[in-house]
Parts: C-alpha cells; sequence; structure tokens
C-alpha cells in the first residue's frame, strides 16, 4: 500500500469518450466525470458525429448536467473557407445546448468562438500540437482555459508549463488509439483514399495489411516479395530495419500499438501539472467506453485513499480489443522506445468476449455474443455491490471466486418467443431473471 494523495492535491477528471448517447450515457455511468463529443463534420470524428444529431445531442448535454457531470462539444475540424459560414451557424447552435466547454483546434476558430459565444470556455485539441510554455502562453493569451496536450508532450514539460501558466488546465490522454503522425496530423488517408483524417474522416490506412512487392528495373513491372523477410538499410546511418511479413496475409509497417497509462496514474498525479486525463476512442464500443471509465476511475479512487493496485486496472483493461500497448511518450521520448508499433496484427480479441449488452432499464440484454442455456456468463457492472444472488424460472445470479455471474435456464425474448440459443446480430432482447444496474455486460473469458 503507498501513501495516499496529499490533501492539498487535487484528483484529475477523468474524461471520457461519448461517440453516441449511449456511449455518453454508458461512460458517465461507469465512472467519468466528463465526456466529449460533437455534431457534423466539424467534431473530427465524422462517423460519430454521424450518431448524434442536434436533438440527441441536446438529450446527452442534459443528461450530463442532471447528474452533475460535464460535456465538452468537439468542434475541433480544419474548416475550409467554404464552411466558415456554415461554421459560424454550427457553433452558435452548440453554443444554445450550454455544454462546458468548446474543443477546437485552429487559432481563427478560437477567436470565432469567443466572438460568438463568450461565455463558452475554450480547450485547445490536441491537434494543435502544443509541446512547449511558448505555444501554450499564445493561446493562453488568446483566451483558452485548457490545453489538451499534443501525445508527444512529456510529463516533464507538463510540468513546466503548468509552473509558468499555474491557471491554464492541462490535459493529457492516457488510453486509446495512438497515430503514425505527429499529434494526429496524418496525411496517409488522403493520400491513398481521398478521405482526409484532419476533417474526420480517416480510413485507418496505417491499419491496413501491406504486402511487399520488388521493382523489376527492366520493365518497370511490380513483382511479388517471396520471402519472409526483406531488410532495408540507410547508408547514410547504417540504420538496418527488417520488416517481417506472413505468408498469405502481410505485415503491418505504420500500426501502433493503444496506449495506456494505467501503470503510470500515481506519477501522473504527484506531478500535479495534470487537470484532466483523457481516454481516446468515440468510435469503439459500448464495453469499452464502460471498461476504460470503470478502471481509470477505480485507480484514481484508490491512489487517492492509499490503495493503488497496478493489476486490478491492468487486468480489466485487457479485456479489451487492443493493438498491444504501449506507454506511449509521457514517460520516455519517442526515440527511447522500441515497443510502440504493432507490425504483427491490426487488432486483438481482449482476454474477453462480449456476450450481451443490459438495458438502461436493466430488465433484459441485447446479445453481442452466443448465448446458451446452463452457459454462466461473468456480470460487469459499474454497481456491482448491488447485484443480488436469486433463482427463478427463468435463471439464477450466483457469486463464485469473488465474481458475480448469470446463467439463464432458457432464452425468453421480450417479443414472447423462446430461443434454444441467441446469437450476435439478433436485435430482440431477452429478457434477465432478475434486473441488473443499467448498462451491465455479461461476459466470457476467451
Amino acid at each position: 500500500m503507498m501513501n495516499a494523495i496529499p490533501k492539498d492535491s487535487k484528483i484529475p477528471e477523468l474524461l471520457s469518450p461519448a461517440g453516441n448517447l449511449k456511449k455518453l450515457k454508458i461512460a458517465l455511468e461507469y465512472g467519468a466525470d466528463a465526456v466529449y463529443g460533437g455534431v457534423s463534420h466539424f467534431s473530427l470524428r465524422n462517423r460519430s458525429g454521424k450518431e448524434f444529431n442536434f436533438d440527441s445531442f441536446k438529450e446527452g448535454v442534459e443528461y450530463a448536467h442532471k447528474r452533475k457531470k460535464k460535456i465538452y462539444v468537439t468542434i475541433n475540424g480544419f474548416p475550409f473557407n467554404s464552411q466558415l459560414k456554415l461554421l459560424r451557424t454550427h457553433i452558435e447552435k452548440m453554443a444554445e445546448l450550454k455544454p462546458d466547454a468548446f474543443i477546437i483546434a485552429t487559432p481563427g476558430v478560437v477567436k470565432l468562438a469567443r466572438q460568438i459565444a463568450p461565455e463558452i470556455p475554450l480547450h485547445l485539441s490536441t491537434q494543435a500540437n502544443v509541446l512547449n510554455v511558448l505555444d501554450a502562453q499564445v493561446f493562453y493569451e488568446l483566451g483558452v482555459k485548457r490545453i489538451i496536450a499534443a501525445r508527444e508532450l512529456s510529463l516533464k514539460d507538463a510540468m513546466e508549463i503548468k509552473k509558468a501558466l499555474p491557471d491554464l488546465e492541462l490535459e493529457i490522454f492516457i488510453h486509446g488509439s495512438m497515430c503514425f503522425a505527429f499529434s494526429g496530423r496524418c496525411l496517409i488517408s488522403a493520400l491513398q483514399n481521398g478521405r482526409v483524417p484532419n476533417r474526420g474522416s480517416c480510413a485507418n490506412d496505417c491499419r491496413f495489411d501491406y504486402e511487399y512487392y520488388i521493382r523489376n528495373e527492366a520493365n518497370d513491372a511490380l513483382v511479388r516479395f517471396n520471402g519472409k523477410e526483406i531488410y532495408a538499410r540507410n547508408p547514410d546511418n547504417g540504420i538496418t530495419l527488417r520488416l517481417e511479413e506472413e505468408e498469405g496475409i502481410g505485415t503491418h509497417i505504420f500500426n501502433a500499438k493503444d496506449l495506456n497509462l494505467a501503470s503510470h496514474i500515481p506519477m501522473i498525479l504527484q506531478s500535479g501539472a495534470i487537470d484532466s486525463l483523457k481516454i481516446e476512442g468515440r468510435t469503439k464500443s459500448s464495453y469499452y467506453a464502460g471498461i476504460t471509465a470503470l478502471a481509470y476511475k477505480r485507480a484514481l479512487e484508490d491512489y487517492a485513499k492509499g490503495d493503488f493496485a497496478e493489476s486490478r486496472y491492468t487486468d480489466e483493461l485487457e479485456t479489451l480489443k487492443n493493438r498491444g500497448f504501449s506507454e506511449g511518450y509521457l514517460i520516455h521520448r519517442p526515440y527511447e522506445k522500441l515497443n510502440t508499433q504493432n507490425h504483427l496484427t491490426a487488432i486483438s480479441e481482449g482476454s474477453y468476449q462480449v456476450n450481451a449488452e443490459v438495458s438502461e432499464d436493466g430488465k433484459s440484454a441485447l446479445c453481442r455474443h452466443t448465448i446458451r442455456p446452463n452457459e454462466p456468463k461473468e456480470i460487469v457492472s459499474a454497481h456491482w455491490d448491488s447485484i443480488q444472488n436469486g433463482k427463478n424460472d427463468i435463471g439464477e445470479i450466483f457469486e463464485k471466486n469473488g465474481k458475480k455471474y448469470l446463467c439463464l435456464f432458457k432464452i425468453l425474448l421480450v417479443n414472447g418467443k423462446e430461443l434454444e440459443s441467441i446469437h450476435s446480430g439478433n436485435e430482440n432482447a431477452f429478457i434477465l431473471p432478475f434486473a441488473l444496474p443499467p448498462f451491465s455486460f455479461l461476459r466470457q473469458r476467451v
């Protein structure tokens, strides 16, 4: 057991992604202090932006505020001249919802937002690439309340910025996907697919399987490389790179591992420099929204009371689909790390499979992976302690080895039908034997 955080220290805000209204509710239910999301192509996550319309986002703002939580609007795209009139209208409309901040990426949009909605605090997006005191000072003088630091910022540099500008809030990423680019400023997707990452429509080209070809100088033809290893050497510095390729699959030459800083929570909090801890992933699953919020909230609470145990949080985060985990660049400089890339696979399944997502009222669930009668599934919930054991004709809830399980004796749909088994893709909810806390999950180890 380590010493509790000093009484005069502040526990940072835990900020989670809200890709849609359901994920927003789940993140807040599982422990997030605030969420971020947006509407339209100005949001820098076109896919998730389409999952919100004005009315559903308004409902999300009201839902968060009713629970004394915060919500930040992403307006961090890079607009062209032809879009400025539409951008102005969009800012005006979002300001009517009275969110807790706008997240913006460019100086011009910062200035425009201050003109249109001076009452809304401004947070500077990581896309602005702030790495030093000089740039932080410029944006602070423009009226920015918080800077979401560049992914490449070190904790030491964050402390220097905080020392120079103590009233400026600093936010850092602690979990989620990383880009093979400088703070997400990628061009690969635009060049290959015409989908511009910095305007919200990334095609994730860095995750693709790539195969090697050798150019035949005689006829300028591309010939498939027949082998599993190829070496590339830089004659100027002598550095040799080996690119390995699995036959029939290819390799992943740009694919970054996912960021995971759960083990460094004590160091981050002890720095006293960080005001908000941000989780990436608006386009990820509902389960991801819940588990990341749950794991990091427990880490913060446990550290505050002097009971931090790394494996509690890292084991839970390992249940998520991921590309392997990396500490990123907050603790080590990029050139000091050799484990930030995953050249073997675009994604792994994680240690658990999600079988079902429980409804908001807790009475039914939707299947996400095959469920059969008499096969127990572990219950994951933000309110685990409130789950009571019980047994009836539909099923049973019981405890084993410190975990709660649900076992269905029969699969009854809310529409009255009974099934021998239920599979993913079936959007008919099935009845639970007893009500569970809102947005619980059923899962099994893989």
